[in-house]
């Protein structure tokens, strides 16, 4: 109950901040949620990731489906690095981590993300919460999109970004982007409501109901403005480790690292 209750007051904060900041021209309605209350992962929401491929960006762990890894508790979801050389079919990497994403389970056009989060930090840390193109319209990255909602490298620990990528498929892909900064703390010592609104030719991007950040110009080497994101996209949560912008952890790095999530809303605009 004090969940429901505290959910309640939450949203209606940061849905009167971002209207009250020109943000949102119509009233939004809640379309899909976990709350994360349960004691498993709800599968009819989220699809789990393995692989061992290093993300395309050198990468130092493998995403696992485990317990040890990925895990609801504590009306959290729980997504914790180890340093432990796992073995995936013969790729044996430095560390294990987890990986899920709602694609196929969860995919809008247009809509305002909430996702409340605790995150780790430290030297190679690199948690994610962003979104990708279920169908590729336009092609394979970066032509068809990708909305980060919150990128946090480790060394930077009162500091998280919100990024674009767009235009052509790599090497021609572009990407435009601030970053946030506390203004104390870190984003390992409580949690903090990562949003975005997207809205047809403009994403507006939230901490804690404040918008920070608002980005209208892209391009698309396929389509018109306001392509590529104009199309359905899904939502990823990972913790990665190491790679070429974290850098690769260091003698002070603690392991096990975990990301948790307290919850994850969606709302679109009611019609």
């Amino acid at each position: 109950m004090k969940k429901i209750i505290t959910f309640n007051i939450l949203a209606s904060l940061s849905y009167l901040l971002l209207t009250h900041a020109g943000y949102a021209q119509q009233e939004h309605k809640l379309v899909w949620a976990d709350e994360f209350n349960g004691d498993s992962l709800d599968y009819s929401k989220w699809g789990v990731e393995e692989n061992a491929l290093g993300g395309g960006n050198n990468e130092l762990q493998a995403y696992l489906w485990n317990k040890k890894n990925l895990r609801v508790e504590g009306g959290n979801l729980v997504i914790e690095a180890h340093k432990d050389n796992p073995n995936m079919s013969g790729t044996t990497r430095p560390y294990s981590s987890g990986r899920i994403r709602s694609k196929l389970r969860g995919d809008w056009t247009y809509c305002r993300v909430d996702v409340r989060a605790k995150l780790p930090i430290g030297q190679g840390m690199w948690p994610a919460i962003w979104m990708l193109p279920t169908e590729e319209k336009y092609g394979g990255w970066a032509s068809s999109g990708e909305i980060d909602i919150m990128e946090l490298v480790g060394h930077e620990p009162s500091t998280y970004h919100g990024t674009l990528h767009y235009g052509g498929g790599w090497p021609r892909n572009k990407h435009t982007g601030k970053k946030y900064k506390l203004a104390s703390g870190t984003f390992a010592d409580d949690f903090h409501v990562f949003s975005i609104l997207w809205e047809k030719g403009q994403i507006t991007w939230a901490i804690d109901g404040k918008p920070w950040q608002t980005q209208k110009n892209w391009y698309s080497e396929k389509a018109p403005f306001p392509a590529p994101f104009d199309q359905r996209f899904h939502l990823v949560l990972n913790l990665a480790v190491g790679g070429r912008w974290p850098g690769n952890p260091n003698a002070e790095t603690k392991f096990p690292a975990k990301m948790l999530v307290d919850y994850v809303r969606v709302y679109q605009a009611k019609k």
